[in-house]
Protein backbone atom coordinates (compact mmCIF):
# COMPACT_ATOMS: atom_id res chain seq x y z
CA UNK A 1 0.00 0.00 0.00
CA UNK A 2 1.21 3.08 -0.58
CA UNK A 3 -0.23 7.34 0.08
CA UNK A 4 -0.10 9.65 -2.57
CA UNK A 5 -2.12 12.78 -3.15
CA UNK A 6 -5.40 13.15 -5.26
CA UNK A 7 -4.75 14.86 -8.16
CA UNK A 8 -4.37 12.21 -10.56
CA UNK A 9 -7.19 10.07 -9.37
CA UNK A 10 -10.64 10.74 -11.58
CA UNK A 11 -13.54 12.62 -9.84
CA UNK A 12 -15.73 9.53 -10.84
CA UNK A 13 -13.75 7.03 -8.38
CA UNK A 14 -12.93 9.22 -5.44
CA UNK A 15 -16.62 9.88 -5.44
CA UNK A 16 -17.31 6.64 -5.28
CA UNK A 17 -15.08 6.03 -2.42
CA UNK A 18 -16.31 8.44 -0.77
CA UNK A 19 -20.11 7.64 -0.89
CA UNK A 20 -19.42 4.15 0.29
CA UNK A 21 -16.86 5.42 3.21
CA UNK A 22 -20.70 7.00 4.43
CA UNK A 23 -22.37 4.54 3.93
CA UNK A 24 -24.85 4.13 7.08
CA UNK A 25 -23.17 7.47 8.83
CA UNK A 26 -24.58 9.42 10.93
CA UNK A 27 -26.71 11.56 8.54
CA UNK A 28 -27.44 10.59 5.31
CA UNK A 29 -25.39 11.96 2.57
CA UNK A 30 -25.94 13.77 -0.79
CA UNK A 31 -25.29 11.08 -3.52
CA UNK A 32 -25.41 13.28 -6.62
CA UNK A 33 -21.99 14.42 -8.20
CA UNK A 34 -22.81 17.87 -8.95
CA UNK A 35 -23.53 18.89 -4.60
CA UNK A 36 -19.83 17.91 -4.40
CA UNK A 37 -18.47 19.35 -7.62
CA UNK A 38 -20.27 22.34 -6.42
CA UNK A 39 -19.14 22.51 -2.71
CA UNK A 40 -15.84 21.23 -2.64
CA UNK A 41 -14.80 24.13 -5.06
CA UNK A 42 -16.67 26.58 -2.97
CA UNK A 43 -14.86 25.39 0.26
CA UNK A 44 -11.46 25.45 -2.03
CA UNK A 45 -10.79 21.97 -2.25
CA UNK A 46 -7.00 21.26 -3.38
CA UNK A 47 -5.75 17.69 -4.70
CA UNK A 48 -2.40 18.43 -4.81
CA UNK A 49 -2.93 18.82 -0.84
CA UNK A 50 -5.60 15.65 -0.45
CA UNK A 51 -4.45 12.53 0.20
CA UNK A 52 -5.08 8.94 -0.08
CA UNK A 53 -4.19 5.52 0.89
CA UNK A 54 -3.87 3.30 -2.61
CA UNK A 55 -3.49 -0.89 -2.93
CA UNK A 56 -2.42 -1.89 -6.46
CA UNK A 57 -4.03 1.26 -7.73
CA UNK A 58 -7.14 1.25 -5.48
CA UNK A 59 -8.00 3.96 -3.55
CA UNK A 60 -9.06 2.33 0.49
CA UNK A 61 -9.24 5.60 2.45
CA UNK A 62 -8.88 9.50 1.58
CA UNK A 63 -8.48 12.86 3.50
CA UNK A 64 -9.83 15.57 1.26
CA UNK A 65 -8.23 19.09 2.05
CA UNK A 66 -9.80 22.94 0.99
CA UNK A 67 -6.48 25.33 1.06
CA UNK A 68 -6.78 28.71 2.15
CA UNK A 69 -6.11 32.02 4.18
CA UNK A 70 -8.16 32.29 6.67
CA UNK A 71 -7.72 34.82 9.31
CA UNK A 72 -4.97 35.75 8.07
CA UNK A 73 -3.43 31.87 8.51
CA UNK A 74 -2.80 29.61 5.66
CA UNK A 75 -4.76 26.68 6.44
CA UNK A 76 -6.20 23.50 5.26
CA UNK A 77 -9.14 22.16 6.04
CA UNK A 78 -10.32 18.75 6.15
CA UNK A 79 -13.79 18.59 4.29
CA UNK A 80 -13.73 14.77 4.06
CA UNK A 81 -12.41 11.86 5.69
CA UNK A 82 -13.20 8.28 5.10
CA UNK A 83 -11.69 4.52 4.66
CA UNK A 84 -13.37 1.70 3.04
CA UNK A 85 -15.56 -0.20 5.29
CA UNK A 86 -13.33 -3.94 4.91
CA UNK A 87 -10.34 -1.76 5.55
CA UNK A 88 -10.95 -0.09 8.68
CA UNK A 89 -8.81 -0.82 12.06
CA UNK A 90 -5.71 -0.52 9.97
CA UNK A 91 -4.85 2.79 11.17
CA UNK A 92 -4.89 4.41 7.63
CA UNK A 93 -6.29 7.69 9.15
CA UNK A 94 -3.32 8.20 10.95
CA UNK A 95 -0.49 6.87 8.27
CA UNK A 96 -2.28 9.65 5.68
CA UNK A 97 -2.54 12.34 8.52
CA UNK A 98 1.83 11.29 8.98
CA UNK A 99 2.61 12.01 5.24
CA UNK A 100 -0.13 14.64 5.12
CA UNK A 101 1.33 16.98 7.48
CA UNK A 102 5.02 16.70 6.86
CA UNK A 103 3.96 17.92 2.81
CA UNK A 104 1.72 20.81 4.24
CA UNK A 105 4.31 22.11 7.08
CA UNK A 106 6.67 22.30 3.97
CA UNK A 107 4.74 23.65 1.50
CA UNK A 108 3.89 26.53 4.61
CA UNK A 109 0.27 25.35 5.65
CA UNK A 110 -0.09 26.67 9.45
CA UNK A 111 -3.11 24.85 10.19
CA UNK A 112 -5.10 22.12 9.85
CA UNK A 113 -9.09 22.09 10.45
CA UNK A 114 -12.11 19.52 10.78
CA UNK A 115 -15.61 18.95 11.73
CA UNK A 116 -16.25 16.00 13.68
CA UNK A 117 -19.90 14.55 14.76
CA UNK A 118 -19.98 14.55 18.55
CA UNK A 119 -21.34 11.43 18.68
CA UNK A 120 -18.50 9.74 16.23
CA UNK A 121 -16.31 9.20 19.36
CA UNK A 122 -14.07 6.43 17.48
CA UNK A 123 -12.90 9.16 14.80
CA UNK A 124 -12.66 11.78 17.69
CA UNK A 125 -10.33 9.76 19.40
CA UNK A 126 -8.13 9.17 16.19
CA UNK A 127 -8.10 13.00 16.33
CA UNK A 128 -7.14 13.89 19.32
CA UNK A 129 -4.05 10.72 19.39
CA UNK A 130 -2.68 12.24 16.30
CA UNK A 131 -2.87 16.21 18.08
CA UNK A 132 -6.01 18.17 17.32
CA UNK A 133 -7.78 19.81 19.79
CA UNK A 134 -11.72 20.85 20.26
CA UNK A 135 -11.78 24.37 19.71
CA UNK A 136 -15.53 24.88 18.39
CA UNK A 137 -19.10 23.20 19.39
CA UNK A 138 -21.54 23.67 16.75
CA UNK A 139 -25.30 22.80 16.35
CA UNK A 140 -27.25 22.20 13.21
CA UNK A 141 -30.69 22.59 12.99
CA UNK A 142 -33.51 21.57 9.90
CA UNK A 143 -37.41 21.86 9.70
CA UNK A 144 -39.85 23.89 8.75
CA UNK A 145 -39.95 27.57 9.89
CA UNK A 146 -42.91 27.52 12.53
CA UNK A 147 -44.27 30.95 12.63
CA UNK A 148 -47.79 32.05 14.38
CA UNK A 149 -48.26 34.54 12.30
CA UNK A 150 -45.95 35.52 9.19
CA UNK A 151 -44.93 39.45 8.97
CA UNK A 152 -45.08 41.06 6.31
CA UNK A 153 -41.83 42.62 5.36
CA UNK A 154 -39.67 44.64 2.93
CA UNK A 155 -37.31 42.24 1.59
CA UNK A 156 -34.38 43.77 -0.76
CA UNK A 157 -31.72 41.01 -2.71
CA UNK A 158 -27.93 42.43 -2.52
CA UNK A 159 -25.73 42.07 -4.81
CA UNK A 160 -22.92 39.21 -3.71
CA UNK A 161 -19.83 41.71 -5.09
CA UNK A 162 -21.68 44.80 -3.10
CA UNK A 163 -21.65 42.82 -0.03
CA UNK A 164 -19.50 44.91 2.91
CA UNK A 165 -18.99 42.07 5.24
CA UNK A 166 -16.60 44.04 7.89
CA UNK A 167 -20.24 45.34 8.38
CA UNK A 168 -21.98 41.80 9.33
CA UNK A 169 -22.18 40.79 12.66
CA UNK A 170 -20.38 37.36 13.82
CA UNK A 171 -18.15 36.22 11.22
CA UNK A 172 -15.56 34.38 13.34
CA UNK A 173 -18.27 32.20 14.51
CA UNK A 174 -19.08 30.78 11.21
CA UNK A 175 -17.00 27.02 10.50
CA UNK A 176 -15.24 27.37 7.10
CA UNK A 177 -18.50 26.16 4.56
CA UNK A 178 -20.25 29.03 6.00
CA UNK A 179 -17.42 31.51 5.66
CA UNK A 180 -17.27 34.35 3.15
CA UNK A 181 -14.52 32.98 1.72
CA UNK A 182 -16.28 29.97 0.92
CA UNK A 183 -19.67 31.46 0.24
CA UNK A 184 -18.18 33.88 -2.37
CA UNK A 185 -17.49 30.61 -4.80
CA UNK A 186 -20.58 28.89 -4.15
CA UNK A 187 -24.44 29.53 -5.52
CA UNK A 188 -26.16 31.65 -3.00
CA UNK A 189 -28.49 34.53 -2.82
CA UNK A 190 -28.21 37.18 -0.44
CA UNK A 191 -31.04 39.16 0.89
CA UNK A 192 -31.48 42.12 3.95
CA UNK A 193 -34.86 42.51 5.93
CA UNK A 194 -34.98 46.48 5.84
CA UNK A 195 -37.63 48.49 8.46
CA UNK A 196 -40.19 51.35 8.05
CA UNK A 197 -37.74 53.96 7.38
CA UNK A 198 -35.97 51.14 4.55
CA UNK A 199 -32.47 50.90 6.54
CA UNK A 200 -31.31 47.12 7.00
CA UNK A 201 -32.42 45.43 10.44
CA UNK A 202 -31.35 41.88 9.67
CA UNK A 203 -29.71 39.89 6.79
CA UNK A 204 -29.08 36.45 5.46
CA UNK A 205 -27.63 33.91 3.30
CA UNK A 206 -29.42 31.36 1.36
CA UNK A 207 -29.73 28.65 -1.31
CA UNK A 208 -33.37 28.52 -2.45
CA UNK A 209 -33.42 25.78 -4.38
CA UNK A 210 -32.07 23.43 -1.23
CA UNK A 211 -33.59 25.68 1.79
CA UNK A 212 -29.85 25.48 3.07
CA UNK A 213 -29.19 29.06 5.25
CA UNK A 214 -25.66 30.07 5.23
CA UNK A 215 -25.78 33.14 7.67
CA UNK A 216 -28.37 35.36 9.40
CA UNK A 217 -27.97 37.73 11.68
CA UNK A 218 -29.95 40.92 12.96
CA UNK A 219 -28.41 44.47 12.34
CA UNK A 220 -27.31 46.55 14.97
CA UNK A 221 -30.44 45.92 16.84
CA UNK A 222 -31.42 44.38 19.75
CA UNK A 223 -35.55 44.20 19.11
CA UNK A 224 -36.16 40.63 19.40
CA UNK A 225 -39.43 41.36 17.45
CA UNK A 226 -36.57 41.15 14.59
CA UNK A 227 -35.95 38.11 14.67
CA UNK A 228 -39.99 37.04 13.53
CA UNK A 229 -39.71 39.93 10.84
CA UNK A 230 -36.51 37.81 10.09
CA UNK A 231 -37.80 34.40 10.03
CA UNK A 232 -41.10 35.37 8.24
CA UNK A 233 -38.37 37.11 5.09
CA UNK A 234 -36.59 33.76 5.60
CA UNK A 235 -40.01 31.78 5.04
CA UNK A 236 -40.55 33.77 1.76
CA UNK A 237 -37.99 32.13 0.13
CA UNK A 238 -38.05 28.91 1.38
CA UNK A 239 -40.51 27.29 4.22
CA UNK A 240 -38.14 24.19 4.92
CA UNK A 241 -34.50 25.16 6.04
CA UNK A 242 -31.48 23.56 6.93
CA UNK A 243 -28.62 25.39 9.01
CA UNK A 244 -25.63 23.76 9.98
CA UNK A 245 -22.79 24.44 12.41
CA UNK A 246 -24.48 27.34 14.38
CA UNK A 247 -21.87 28.30 16.83
CA UNK A 248 -23.35 27.08 20.67
CA UNK A 249 -22.04 30.67 22.25
CA UNK A 250 -24.30 32.52 20.16
CA UNK A 251 -26.83 31.63 22.64
CA UNK A 252 -29.76 33.79 21.29
CA UNK A 253 -29.47 32.63 17.41
CA UNK A 254 -29.83 29.20 18.78
CA UNK A 255 -32.96 29.78 20.98
CA UNK A 256 -34.71 31.49 17.86
CA UNK A 257 -34.22 28.97 15.77
CA UNK A 258 -35.52 26.22 18.76
CA UNK A 259 -38.24 28.59 18.89
CA UNK A 260 -39.08 28.90 14.67
CA UNK A 261 -40.02 24.64 14.95
CA UNK A 262 -36.26 23.65 13.88
CA UNK A 263 -34.64 20.43 15.06
CA UNK A 264 -31.69 20.15 16.70
CA UNK A 265 -30.60 16.66 16.28
CA UNK A 266 -26.82 16.59 15.02
CA UNK A 267 -24.02 18.32 16.49
CA UNK A 268 -20.27 18.68 15.49
CA UNK A 269 -17.00 19.62 17.04
CA UNK A 270 -14.71 21.63 15.30
CA UNK A 271 -11.29 20.58 15.70
CA UNK A 272 -7.49 22.13 14.87
CA UNK A 273 -4.14 21.03 15.05
CA UNK A 274 -1.65 23.59 14.63
CA UNK A 275 1.50 22.67 12.52
CA UNK A 276 3.31 25.42 14.12
CA UNK A 277 3.58 23.32 17.49
CA UNK A 278 6.91 21.59 18.43
CA UNK A 279 5.33 19.05 20.03
CA UNK A 280 3.23 16.90 17.75
CA UNK A 281 2.22 13.88 18.78
CA UNK A 282 3.99 11.06 17.02
CA UNK A 283 1.71 8.80 14.58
Amino acid sequence: MNIQNLSNIAFNELLDCFLKAFENYYVQMPSDKNYYKERWKAAKVNFNFSYGMFDNGRLLGFIIHAIDKRNGTLTAFNTGTGVLPEHRGKRIVHAIYNHAINDLKQHGIKKIKLEVITENTRAIKTYEAIGFKICKNFKCFNGNISLQKTEKVNLKEIDAHKITWETLPNQEYYSWDNQKDSLRNGDYNYFQVLNDNHEAESFFIIKPKSGYLAQLDLLDTKNPYCWTRLFSAIKQISTTIKINNVDERLTEKTNQLVSMGLENKINQYEMELNLNESNLQSL
